[in-house]
């Protein structure tokens, strides 16, 4: 069994399933901390050695307390949590690494693969110091991925929040589909094109740049967008290569070995990875929970951070 329930405009739960109207008052709102911070003094960089090779790796690093693990998803990199870092920062010690091949950490050696991904993630928290009471959050394939380190290595977290996670939509691709997918992601990642000058200093072309994956691209704070799209495409070597170990890599059958409290997180208009994909993961994790976050796409955490923020931070307090 599984618990569904709707993050509405007043941040109450609702039981249930039916989409609601659609509301803007809190999309794209900002309490501005990401911008008072210094983030070089918080950047660090460690080698881990894993099936990826002799890999350097970029991570943030901030706050005391329990440990949360943030994973970013195709295309990403650490500031793909901006809006969530320091609130979370409050209470824990937050890492969010870029992963093998985005942001600032290079190409890995070996070939890119999810369980690569996985088992380097286990080798990753190992050496900067994560225990087992370390809170693992994955956003779209960083979800995969976390999935990935979580059955393979039981009992090395102490709970889980998948986001958006990619994974279960591309179980079944393969063949010519799989490039073919992973061409279609690649085009559907932020200024893919590269021509991130031109396209974020237009508003029409920066919503039309992201409307794959934000829901309303025009409200989130331009200054987001261009972390979002220089981070997430000119800094991404292992995106094709990435995209293309998505398809028919199928881990469905190993959910229902997850036995840690698990937590699913979707926007209700992810058009990326639409929100069926959400209850599937819910039915195959055992008493998991569903937040569904209505007038939402797949940045979740950067659209509607309050709320994000809030659940996350709930779940995080629960025992048991």
């Amino acid at each position: 069994m599984y618990r569904v329930s709707l993050v509405t405009q007043n941040d109450g739960l609702i039981t249930g399933s039916a989409p609601p109207e659609p509301v803007h008052d809190d999309y794209g709102s900002s309490d501005g901390r990401w911008l008072e911070i210094n983030w070089s003094e918080r950047l660090h960089s460690v080698t881990v050695r894993s099936p990826l090779g002799e890999t350097p790796v970029s991570y943030v690093d901030q706050g005391e307390g329990s440990p949360i693990l943030l994973v970013h998803g195709l295309g990403g990199s650490w500031r793909n949590w901006l809006e969530n870092i320091p609130f979370l920062a409050d209470s824990h010690r937050v890492i969010a690494l870029d992963l093998p091949g985005f942001g600032l950490s290079p190409m890995p050696e070996k070939p890119v693969s999810i369980p690569a991904y996985g088992d380097f993630l286990l080798n990753f928290a190992e050496a900067v110091g994560l225990g087992e009471e370390t809170f693992l959050i994955g956003h779209s394939m960083g979800g995969f991925i976390s999935t990935e380190a979580v059955t393979s290595a039981p009992g090395r977290f102490s709970r889980l929040s998948l986001i958006s996670a990619a994974g279960i939509s591309f179980a079944t691709i393969t063949g010519a589909r799989k490039s073919v997918t992973a061409a279609i992601v690649k085009m559907m990642i932020p200024l893919a094109a590269g021509r991130i000058e031109r396209n974020m200093a237009r508003k029409r072309l920066r919503t039309a740049s992201f409307v794959g994956v934000i829901a309303h691209p025009a409200m989130i704070d331009p200054r987001i967008l261009w972390e979002l799209g220089s981070y997430g495409t000119l800094h991404s070597p292992a995106l094709y290569e990435a995209a293309y170990a998505l398809g028919g890599y199928d881990s469905r059958e190993g959910l229902g070995q997850i036995d840690i409290p698990t937590q699913i997180v979707w926007g209700q208009q992810d058009r990326l990875v639409p929100v069926g994909a959400a209850y599937s993961y819910a039915k195959r994790i055992k008493d998991s929970e569903l937040s569904l976050i209505d007038d939402c796409g797949h940045m979740v955490q950067l659209e509607r951070p309050a709320r994000f923020n809030g659940e996350i931070n709930r779940f995080a307090s629960q025992t048991g």
